[in-house]
């Protein structure tokens, strides 16, 4: 496995890039978003969600493979709406890439809010990391995320998001502790 860095991500963008040859918004979410921005030096694997007309689908999930095997990366195409429900507005919040690496792909990170309640709801120690991050740095707040989950609790189920709503409830007040302890509140 190779690890993936902030040039490494940029890299497999401008070939992806070349490769499909069309426009396409594809979002960073998690680790990749960090990587990209900075806050932290490498990932194991690209995680993104792309945005395709149908009928170019097959022809990105060419350029994707061959990218892949070029460069010898992982990389993992997720939306997080289809792991939860995502809040109203969700498209509006998402992030500029700074520093776009090709003519036709626009590079930008998943709105952080619902990236978050993706990394909640998986519950593990570092998908809370990630949230904790997006909080250092002023990308979401306490209150606004707050806010959000009042429309979207309603809307979660087993099915929804995979496990007891309950469940997903223990975990944000869990994460909120945490974020509380962090800045001494």
């Amino acid at each position: 496995m190779n690890l993936v860095n902030q040039q490494k991500i940029q890299e497999f963008f401008a070939r992806l890039d070349e490769a499909f040859g069309r426009p396409a918004r594809v979002y960073l979410i998690g680790e990749t978003t960090q990587v990209w921005e900075g806050w932290q030096e490498w990932t194991a694997q690209i995680e993104f969600s792309a945005e395709i007309a149908p009928e170019k689908r097959p022809a990105f999930d060419t350029a994707l493979e061959t990218v892949q095997k070029a460069l010898g990366l992982e990389a993992l195409e997720e939306h997080p709406g289809d792991l939860i429900p995502l809040p109203q507005g969700h498209r509006d919040r998402a992030r500029p890439a700074g520093a776009q690496t090709g003519k036709r792909l626009e590079i930008y990170h998943f709105d952080p809010y619902s990236a978050a309640f993706r990394f909640i709801a998986r519950g593990d120690e570092p998908d809370y990391h990630l949230v904790l991050a997006y909080l250092d740095r002023g990308w979401i707040t306490e209150a606004q995320m707050d806010a959000l989950l009042t429309e979207l609790l309603p809307k979660f189920s087993m099915q929804t998001i995979q496990q007891d709503p309950a469940e997903f409830r223990r975990k944000y007040k869990g994460l909120k502790q945490m974020w509380r302890a962090r800045v001494g509140v």
